[in-house]
C-alpha cells in the first residue's frame, strides 16, 4: 500500500494533516490513515481513543466551514481512518487558505484556483459572473439563430430567455463570449512545412463572437486541408484529413476550455502529403 492523491499517510498526529483535510474537502475527498508509516506500514497509536479526540478537535477548530469526515478504528484498534467527502461549501480553509492534493503532496492553491473554489462553493459558473464589457453588440448570434432555428425577432427579451442578460447584473461572461466584439483569446492556428521549424501560414481569431471564431476556423480548414480534383467532367472535393474530425476537436476546444485563463487555444496544422 501507498500513499496517493486520495490516500494519505500519518505515524503520529501533528496539525499537517489539516492542510490535507483542507484538500480533500475542497476536491474529491480522501482518507487518511494515523498510525501507519510512509511506507505503509502499521505502527500504531499509543491511545486511539484520546487520538480521535484530538483529531476531532483539531478538525473542529481549525477548518472553516466544518467538512463533512468520519473517524473508524481499524487494525484491531490500533489505527485510525479518517474519510473526508468532498463538501459543497467550498472553499474549506486551514489558517486561512485552501490546499489540493498534487499527486501524493499537499500544496496550497493560487489565486486562480481559490477564485474557481469561491464559485463552486456558490454553485456560480464563470459565464454567469458580470461581464466587463456592458456595450455588446449580437449582430452574428442574431444571424446563426435565424439562420438555424428561424427566429426573426431578437431583442433584449431574448437575450433574457438564453441567459445571457438580467437587469440586476446587465450582461454577464457567456454574453461575451457570444457577442460581436469582446475581451476574450480565441484560436491561433498554425500550418508548419515539412518540420515544426518552418512556418508557412499563422492565424489568430481573437476579440470576437466564439459562433465566428469556430465558422472561421473552419474555413481554415478549408484552405489548409481540402482540394479539388477534376475527374472527366466533375470536380471533386478531396481531404487530406476528415473535416468532421477536425470541425468535432475545434467545437470541443471552444466548449470544454476554461475563459478565466487568457490564453489561446493552440492548433498546430502538420502537412500531410
Amino acid at each position: 500500500m501507498r500513499e496517493t492523491r486520495i490516500l494519505e499517510f500519518k505515524e503520529t498526529i501533528t496539525n499537517t494533516f489539516l492542510k490535507t483535510v483542507s484538500a480533500f474537502s475542497n476536491y474529491n475527498g480522501g482518507m487518511i490513515l494515523f498510525g501507519v508509516d510512509d511506507d505503509g506500514n502499521v505502527k500504531g497509536l499509543p491511545d486511539v481513543k484520546q487520538a480521535c479526540l484530538d483529531i476531532e478537535n483539531k478538525i473542529n477548530d481549525s477548518i472553516s466551514p466544518q467538512p463533512n469526515y468520519m473517524l473508524e478504528l481499524q487494525n484491531n484498534d490500533q489505527t485510525i481512518k479518517l474519510t473526508v467527502k468532498s463538501g459543497l461549501q467550498k472553499p474549506y480553509l486551514y489558517k486561512s487558505k485552501a490546499y489540493k492534493r498534487n499527486d501524493t503532496a499537499t500544496i496550497e492553491v493560487d489565486t486562480l484556483e481559490f477564485s474557481r473554489l469561491v464559485l463552486e462553493g456558490k454553485n456560480i459558473s464563470f459565464e454567469e459572473l458580470q461581464c466587463k464589457d456592458q456595450e455588446l453588440s449580437f449582430d452574428f448570434l442574431q444571424h446563426k439563430l435565424k439562420e438555424n432555428i428561424q427566429i426573426e425577432s431578437f431583442n433584449q427579451d431574448t437575450l433574457k430567455t438564453l441567459n445571457l442578460y438580467d437587469n440586476a447584473n446587465g450582461f454577464n461572461n457567456a454574453a461575451g463570449l457570444l457577442a460581436d466584439k469582446n475581451h476574450f483569446s480565441g484560436i491561433d492556428l498554425v500550418k508548419f512545412g515539412e518540420n515544426i521549424s518552418i512556418i508557412q501560414k499563422r492565424v489568430t481569431f481573437e476579440n470576437v463572437s466564439v459562433l465566428d471564431v469556430y465558422e472561421k476556423t473552419l474555413a481554415v480548414f478549408k484552405d489548409y486541408y481540402q482540394y479539388e480534383v477534376i475527374q472527366g467532367a466533375d470536380r471533386k472535393t478531396m481531404e487530406k484529413i476528415p473535416q468532421a474530425a477536425f470541425r468535432e476537436a475545434i467545437a470541443n476546444a471552444l466548449i470544454h476550455r476554461v475563459w478565466d485563463i487568457d490564453s489561446h487555444i493552440r492548433v498546430l496544422c502538420l502537412m500531410i502529403e
